[in-house]
């Protein structure tokens, strides 16, 4: 009898698991279904989206080129789902690509719609299911001064052993017009360009080198510059030069030669001479009749570097 009981048992013991296991399938299937349903609904959403302006004209500024911008979205709920999980709720406008008016003074406007249509593009979707709360979006942009200057190349550049630049590195183009608040552009005399950083470099070569604009302070129209840096290979030359006066005065130094040590780059190797090089006296000890004159290099051929001169000072005698 227990046997017969305990079979009884077992036999819905199983009845009720299958009963249950197939609740929860129903279940689980009456609730996706409920949730496909929901989603495929459409739903208003009121919401704020920060707009940044970019690309605005180089001889103008925008006072505040970020704003917020309210808007309602006409979507279903699988699209709902997409917009709750963006956090960064930000679009971009490059005034470049919208036709934008003057409406009044400096106060500026475009057609909302081109909002409508980056917030469409971020979350998948066609503009027509956004409604801006406005018509047109407001900002004030301020005509900017300008002003011509040099561009100045900011590099750290090493060469490898007996290399070096040859001369002074070529920019195209070597100034640029720069545009910025009065303030601002009073105290630029030059541009910098951003760092160029070369190692071991043993042949003249070429870059694209952008300009350093202080971090959107100031504006121009042109971004970059090509660099051209030659790069040659030098030797070291000793050459003695004449020292002479350039007074009427008959003087005899001595020493009568100065010993110029120095680095010459080999396509200039033939061509460098004594007569590459002046060598000046200080007149205002000359005419104090000092006994000892200091003497210096004067001028040198722009590709040579000086290493070492000998000596600093000279006598002398007035020849008469």
């Amino acid at each position: 009898m227990t046997d017969e009981l305990n079979r009884i048992n077992q036999k819905v013991e199983r009845k009720n698991k299958r009963s249950i296991f197939t609740f929860l399938i129903f279940l689980v299937i009456s609730t996706a279904a409920w949730f496909l349903v929901k989603l495929s609904e459409n739903y208003v959403t009121q919401t704020t989206f920060r707009l940044q302006l970019e690309e605005m004209p180089a001889d103008k500024w925008v006072s505040s080129d970020e704003q917020s911008v309210k808007m309602s979205l006409n979507i279903d709920g699988f699209h709902t789902l997409r917009y709750k999980m963006i956090r960064d709720r930000f679009v971009s406008i490059p005034l470049n690509e919208v036709s934008f008016r003057l409406e009044n003074g400096n106060i500026y406007s475009f057609s909302s719609q081109y909002v409508a249509e980056k917030v469409a593009e971020k979350l998948g979707i066609n503009a027509s299911d956004i409604t801006m709360n406005d018509a047109k979006i407001y900002f004030t942009m301020e005509v900017l001064k300008s002003k011509v200057v040099l561009v100045v190349l900011h590099s750290d550049i090493t060469t490898a052993r007996q290399y070096d630049i040859y001369g002074i590195p070529m920019l195209d183009p070597s100034s640029v017009t720069i545009y910025g608040p009065q303030e601002v552009i009073d105290t630029i005399k030059t541009v910098r360009t951003k760092p160029l950083t070369m190692n071991n470099v043993s042949q003249t070569f070429s870059a694209i080198v952008p300009l350093d604009l202080l971090e959107g302070k100031l504006h121009s129209n042109v971004k970059e510059v090509k660099a051209e840096v030659q790069v040659e290979k030098y030797t070291e030359m000793d050459i003695e030069v004449p020292i002479q006066a350039t007074d009427s005065l008959k003087l005899r130094f001595f020493p009568e030669m100065m010993s110029v040590k120095c680095l010459v780059a080999m396509r200039d190797y033939a061509s460098i001479t004594s007569e590459s090089f002046k060598v000046a006296v200080d007149k205002q000890q000359l005419k104090a009749m000092q006994p000892l004159l200091d003497v210096s290099l004067a001028s040198w051929p722009p590709t040579v570097q000086i290493l070492s001169t000998r000596p600093d000072k000279v006598e002398y005698l007035i020849v008469q």
